[in-house]
């Protein structure tokens, strides 16, 4: 599961989990650790969870730059956009444990309240990702939709033609999909080896049609959308419960044998596709 819907909203479920787990560990630290101690203590021992959470993710978020820098470089600002989802967890967890492994040789007051609460939000994430099916290994629907040009039924599968395949889930009322198709469309045209496969949650032919007709960049109105491919229309919005998502922008990766090898759930930048993008391209 990418996303659940409350009312209008779609919220991902990964940060609300880790959000869920971290408030959870530090507030259990806290309220264990003031059963025998000062309230000070107590402060302390719910702030050594928040600080190495918080210190984790910093951390993820430089490797994880580190490692696609050039992309990042190509467009600094990227780097300050949190929504792509670019965290390197191999890294952040180390940083966290050390940082409350470090918190607690120093305080001995804290060794017992902040492992049993890390244990505890530990246990809720790892419930919660089972619950939600976060890290299984899912393969391409089957469902088959309409193409645009031609109205034949097409499938994933065959859109993907024994390719890597980018697909993405969006709709021409969605702001967040407008944002990132021009990104999309460019790499589409520029990708050799990697598919790209826009299918859009909802529209009839025509709304998309109009919608396609205005999309280009600035000053050359309609060049992006008129040399989109691969456009395929799900009258019934059917592809978004399939894979786990509850809203609009929803972007799939899938490698040539048909298997989801990563997922994103709201705008991808240039650096953010670019960096999913080195995993699925074919060795040269």
């Amino acid at each position: 599961m990418l996303s659940i819907s409350i009312g209008p909203l779609a919220l991902p479920v990964a940060p609300l989990l880790l959000l869920c787990s971290v408030g959870l560990a530090s507030w259990l630290a806290g309220h264990l650790a003031a059963r025998a101690n000062p309230p000070e203590v107590a402060i302390q021992a719910g702030n050594a969870v928040f600080h190495a959470a918080l210190l984790g993710l910093l951390v993820g978020r430089a490797a994880h730059l580190a490692l696609n820098l050039p992309a990042y470089l190509a467009s600094p600002w990227s780097a300050l956009d949190l929504r792509d989802g670019g965290w390197l967890a191999a890294a952040g967890l180390p940083a966290a444990a050390v940082w409350l492994l470090w918190r607690a040789t120093r305080h001995a007051a804290l060794r017992r309240p902040v492992a049993i609460a890390s244990l505890a939000g530990g246990a809720l994430w790892l419930a919660g990702s089972l619950a939600t099916g976060m890290g299984r290994s899912q393969t391409m629907p089957t469902l088959a939709f309409a193409d645009l040009d031609s109205g034949a039924p097409v499938t994933l599968a065959q859109a993907a033609q024994g390719r890597p395949v980018v697909v993405n889930l969006w709709a021409s009322w969605c702001g967040p999909c407008r944002q990132e198709m021009p990104v999309l469309a460019a790499a589409q045209q520029r990708e050799t080896g990697v598919g790209f496969v826009f299918v859009n949650q909802g529209e009839s032919a025509e709304a998309v049609r109009r919608y396609l007709s205005q999309l280009g960049p600035p000053g050359q109105p309609g060049q992006a959308g008129q040399s989109l491919r691969d456009v395929l229309l799900d009258a019934g919005s059917a592809l978004g419960p399939a894979v786990g998502s509850g809203g609009l922008p929803t972007t799939l990766f899938y490698d040539a044998l048909g298997r989801q090898v990563d997922a994103h759930f709201g705008v991808l930048n240039a650096a953010a596709l670019e960096s999913r993008l080195r995993a699925l391209r074919p060795p040269n």
